[in-house]
């Protein structure tokens, strides 16, 4: 079973407001993978995965990195298919934003001297699932809202089909 998560509710898991949530949408910055807005009436679905890239944008927008260059990121980001995104460290020095997959390359940009900021998405991942367990998620199937279902419980799930 797989869930989508409205406008409203990505809104509260991410800490973003729904005028950033529509304007990053219209824009392209981060769509919803499960539903599209049709035109008047119809709601947007956002995964899981979609509500953890919309923290992560809100994180480095607080820190002061552009929307041009977390554009740029979220480009890089949907390129490799978001892909292991829980186990990537994302950096910025505010001007570029830097994958790091492994504690050399973290440990490379700070030896660089300038300011670094540093997301353990592993940790906005925890975050987004502990705040969308206490929300509504709807089945992408029935349409069924389903009221503190954990997006994790169907990840294990996924995993141990997948082993």
């Amino acid at each position: 079973m797989e869930l989508g998560y409205r406008g409203p509710t990505a809104c509260a898991a991410a800490g973003i407001t729904y005028r950033q949530l529509d304007y990053w949408a219209r824009t392209g910055l981060v769509e919803p993978s499960v539903r599209p807005a049709y035109g008047s009436g119809t709601q947007r679905l956002y995964s899981f995965r979609d509500v953890v890239v919309l923290k992560i944008v809100k994180r480095f927008l607080d820190t002061g990195v552009s929307l041009q260059n977390i554009r740029t990121a979220v480009q890089h980001l949907r390129e490799r298919g978001f892909r292991d995104l829980e186990r990537l460290t994302l950096m910025s020095d505010g001007a570029t934003v830097y994958e790091c997959t492994s504690p050399d390359e973290v440990h490379a940009l700070l030896q660089g001297g300038q300011g670094i900021f540093g997301i353990a998405v592993g940790v906005v991942w925890r975050d987004v699932e502990s705040a969308l367990s206490q929300l509504h998620g709807e089945r992408i199937d029935t349409g069924e809202t389903l009221v503190g279902h954990n997006p994790a419980d169907e990840l294990a799930r996924r995993r141990n089909r997948a082993v």
